[in-house]
């Protein structure tokens, strides 16, 4: 290598990965009008997934020979961040959409603001939230809603929990402790597999029991599009996890140079602030 600027040879990763996506976008809108749509899809996702593979295989393999310098990991701290602030934004429309609903629309449904003898859709409707019995008649609310403190609390300390295991493993790799970073490792992996177990048990309550369906109004909407995203997150972060518990046991990473290790915590304790305002605005208040 010459010179102080390693630039990785050209890649056909991106053009397949793109390829990939569009397939996998087109079998989701057929998935709308066709039964065959749902292959379609899973075609697309499988492409994607073996993309994502094979592309960050070829990131370890340029890191592991030694390719990248100081500037290069600059390159690779910008990219998460801006990684990780593209998932907030992408978060915060959705939370902006839960508090629109439920301090704007829900009211004003109700007739806060209107003045005089503004006639009102539907009179007799008196705004709360959660909205267990939508104004529309034909619209089935939740037959009721879930505990804060039973299994969201949970949930909610088994991911607290796993970012004090995580940055426990971070810390021990710095020093050099790499059989206790794999153990402590190996404890955030398994607090997040019970994390997604345990919201699993969560939705098939809240279909069977709760009358908590993607049918029963804006709260099951928001409750599902909020809760879901965040699960996928935990499942793509445990992934990750996984596969640097891997590159543990490899001995892939020294104490000076591990930001695989690194970008893996900044994504994990992001998605755990999200579960804590989660936890919060969707539970709680």
């Amino acid at each position: 290598m010459s010179g102080s600027y390693y630039v990785p040879a050209t890649s056909k990763w991106p053009a397949l990965g793109s390829l990939a996506l569009g397939v996998m976008m087109i079998g989701t809108g057929m998935m709308l009008v066709h039964d065959r749509g749902s292959i379609v899809m899973l075609i697309g996702l499988a492409g994607v997934l073996a993309v994502m593979a094979l592309w960050f295989r070829d990131v370890v393999v340029e890191s592991r020979k030694g390719l990248y310098d100081a500037q290069m990991d600059r390159s690779f701290r910008w990219g998460m961040g801006w990684f990780i602030f593209s998932e907030v934004m992408f978060f915060a429309a959705f939370f902006g959409t839960l508090f629109y609903i439920r301090f704007f629309a829900v009211p004003w449904l109700a007739g806060e603001g209107t003045k005089g003898a503004t006639a009102l859709l539907w009179p007799e409707f008196t705004a709360h939230w959660p909205l267990i019995s939508p104004p529309d008649s034909s619209i089935a609310g939740p037959a009721q809603v879930f505990s804060p403190w039973q299994l969201p609390l949970v949930n909610t300390l088994i991911l607290i929990s796993s970012s004090i295991t995580l940055t426990v493993a971070h810390e021990a790799l710095k020093e050099g402790q790499r059989k206790v970073c794999r153990n402590w490792l190996a404890g955030t992996v398994l607090l997040g597999l019970c994390f997604i177990a345990i919201q699993g048990v969560e939705y098939y309550e809240a279909y069977t029991h709760y009358g908590i369906t993607l049918e029963a109004g804006i709260y099951g909407a928001t409750f599902f599009i909020l809760t879901g995203f965040h699960g996928l997150h935990v499942i793509v972060g445990t992934i990750i996890l996984i596969v640097m518990l891997a590159r543990i046991v490899r001995r892939h990473f020294t104490p000076e140079e591990h930001f695989g290790f690194e970008a893996a915590s900044w994504y994990w304790h992001f998605v755990d602030v999200v579960w804590v305002g989660l936890f919060l605005t969707v539970y709680v208040f």
